[in-house]
């Protein structure tokens, strides 16, 4: 499956990857959905390990990602509707790449307190 939400050619790869990730929540979805058990999560789950997203984001969130091949999408036949979301071989290995972004992230950081003022 190739990344079409966005018209025309991209012109990087990078380019493709952050139109897949771009928006405040995302990569924390991917977060909640590799770093919890591993296994698959239902909507509230999601909603309770976020926080402070709301439905609505979330429910777009997870559209866009399953539409991108990121995330699996499955709905049980069953009363009370039950819908369960996890991370698909290409969302594992985003995933994976996000991680190392991540660490460069975190020995990068910053403490504001200790930072030298600008002049």
């Amino acid at each position: 499956m190739a990344l079409t939400r966005r018209p025309g050619a991209y012109h990087c790869g990078t380019e493709a990857a952050m139109d897949v990730i771009g928006g405040r929540w995302k990569v924390s979805v991917l977060w909640a959905l590799e770093d919890g058990d591993g296994g698959p999560l239902r909507f509230g789950q999601l909603r309770r390990i976020l926080g402070g997203i709301t439905e609505k984001v979330l429910a777009s969130h997870l559209r866009e990602l399953v539409e991108d091949g990121i995330v699996h999408r499955q709905d049980f036949a069953e009363v009370p509707p039950r819908v369960e979301y996890s991370l698909t071989p290409r969302g594992k290995s985003l995933y994976d790449a996000l991680e190392t972004l991540g660490d460069w992230g975190q020995a990068n950081i910053i403490d504001a307190a200790s930072a030298p003022s600008p002049t």
